[in-house]
């Protein structure tokens, strides 16, 4: 179990791989919106299920926000709205590059044989 105060981000796994190689993690969204999205793990599975379903090859970063040197904000979800969030939800994202540091674990994240996803059981509280 990870500590709740611990966020996630959801990449694709050749993407991680290669922010290994170049030694820091931008994700597409920070140059088209200026920040990373994130997530709580209490969120994930709701933005999984959302934006990625039947998506294949996916890791879940997580992401020790203490370490993280890009400034971190909650804020309301991006649009669109994950289909279950509640108003007055408020999501994390950095505004900037994730350095590797940050990320304490990297979890596959693969759909289940309907192409949903469920939170993995490292995550389960």
């Amino acid at each position: 179990m990870i500590p709740d105060t611990y966020i996630l981000h959801l990449a694709s796994n050749e993407s991680w791989l290669a922010a290994v190689k170049q030694g820091i993690y931008h994700a597409d969204s920070l140059s088209t919106k200026g920040f990373i999205h994130c997530s709580k793990p209490s969120q994930i599975v709701d933005v999984a299920n959302t934006f990625y379903r039947d998506k294949q090859g996916l890791v879940l970063l997580v992401i020790d926000p203490s370490k993280l040197k890009a400034e971190l904000k909650w804020e309301p979800p991006a649009e669109p709205v994950p289909v279950h969030a509640r108003a007055g939800d408020l999501f994390p994202h950095a505004y900037g590059p994730l350095n590797l540091d940050t990320v304490v674990k990297v979890l596959p994240f693969e759909p289940n044989a309907d192409g949903s996803f469920s939170l993995p059981p490292e995550l389960a509280s």
